[in-house]
């Protein structure tokens, strides 16, 4: 067993790893191993699990054998010598850099290293960017700074050049086939649709593969494009997308804040005999309603992301009909919808449709207005095509 057991399709990561980790037993920073590491991929192609599978080979006396406390702790991210930076918001701000910095500071513990695993560096706003920097600049004797970003150009150019760029591929719906049975115990048909469907990203495989109200809830959306016929239409459809995206959001964040809040309240006071909460709980409650609120609008975006992710699909399912190949479709279950509507448009018309759909993806990036951002989108998806073209 190994710590790099998780890690789909990556042969060539777990090898520059495993070079670095030997390297880094021997001391000092070599050619293999060096103090910041930057990993990047499309969603869903483990960047993060392996930066964490890193860490656990750096902190592990055996170098990364899967199973020791050292292992375990590093990969659950509650290793005393490795600190995991997960936002649940929009962007990661100066104040939040200044604290890590003083705590990365410190000698390690227990373990040889002193492991940051930044798991989202593409949200660092650009102050915190350059705070980041100076500390990478001038790194401690023995911490190691583990980046993830979807592309080199999510992050400061001054950030890239100063650490080890590792790329990782999109695993193949084979390999997530296999996993899905394998590790999962999922059926092999529910496996090679949950693979095809998620496009390589592992998570949504296997939430896709396991979760009923998943399924569904990526049914009602596959089957919007088919009832997209005027205006009133695409308003509609457009409103469903954004309230099955708030929905999904809310559940997860209803319970969650309330849990937040209330353990936030007990630290301050609240509750104990004889007074309220101490001075500041009231501001720091205030906070947390902040970042519970970024978090929200976050999870709006990221749903309404994978959305759009699963219509393009669909739409190069249609590109596919278009061209005369049937039978590498990803939407098998839609077959016969997709090919009706494979008839009824133009294949430009089906590639500016997939270029709305990236664009959108862009657009909601930048901050825009979800509803007005898939309204704009919905109303071209609904545009007729005049010369259709024969399948």
């Amino acid at each position: 067993m190994s710590v790099f057991d998780q890690l789909i399709g990556q042969g060539h990561i777990v090898s520059a790893l495993s070079d670095a980790i030997t390297s880094a037993r021997n001391g000092g920073e070599t050619q293999e191993m060096t103090h910041a590491w930057l990993f990047t991929g499309p969603p869903g192609s483990g960047r993060s699990s392996a930066a964490l599978a890193f860490a656990a080979g750096l902190v592990c006396p055996q170098g990364g054998c899967g199973d020791c406390i050292e292992c375990r702790t590093a990969l659950d991210g509650i290793h005393g010598d490795v600190e995991v930076i997960r936002t649940e918001g929009l962007s990661i701000k100066i104040d939040e850099i200044r604290e890590l910095l003083v705590r990365v500071a410190w000698a390690p513990s227990v373990a040889p290293w002193r492991v940051v695993v930044m798991e989202d560096a593409d949200r660092l706003t650009e102050s915190a960017g350059n705070a980041l920097l100076k500390a990478i600049e001038e790194p401690g004797a023995s911490t190691v700074w583990l980046l993830c970003a979807p592309t080199l150009h999510d992050v400061l150019p001054t950030i890239r050049s100063r650490a080890r760029h590792l790329q990782l591929r999109t695993p193949s719906t084979e390999d997530v086939t296999q996993v899905l049975i394998e590790r999962d115990g999922v059926s092999p048909a529910m496996a090679d649709f949950a693979a095809r469907a998620s496009q390589g990203h592992i998570g949504r495989a296997r939430h896709l593969a396991t979760d009923d109200a998943v399924r569904s809830r990526r049914n009602s959306i596959m089957k919007l494009p088919f009832g997209l016929s005027n205006i009133a239409s695409a308003y509609k459809a457009a409103g469903v997308l954004v309230d099955l995206a708030t929905a999904e959001a809310n559940a997860f964040s209803e319970v969650k804040d309330e849990q937040e809040s209330q353990e936030l309240a007990q630290a301050w006071g609240q509750g104990a005999i004889g007074r309220g909460m101490v001075s500041g709980g009231s501001k720091a409650l205030k906070e947390l309603e902040k970042e519970q609120k970024s978090r929200a609008t976050r999870m709006v975006r990221d749903s309404l992301d994978g959305s759009l992710l699963d219509l393009a699909t669909l739409y190069r399912d249609v590109m596919m009909a278009q061209a005369g190949i049937s039978d590498t479709f990803i939407n098998n279950d839609l077959a016969e919808q997709i090919l009706r509507l494979a008839q009824n448009t133009t294949p430009e018309a089906t590639l500016e449709k997939i270029a709305a759909i990236m664009q959108a993806r862009t657009n909601l990036s930048f901050n825009s207005a979800p509803l007005l951002t898939m309204e704009a989108l919905m109303c071209i998806l609904a545009e007729p095509s005049h010369h259709a073209s024969a399948v």
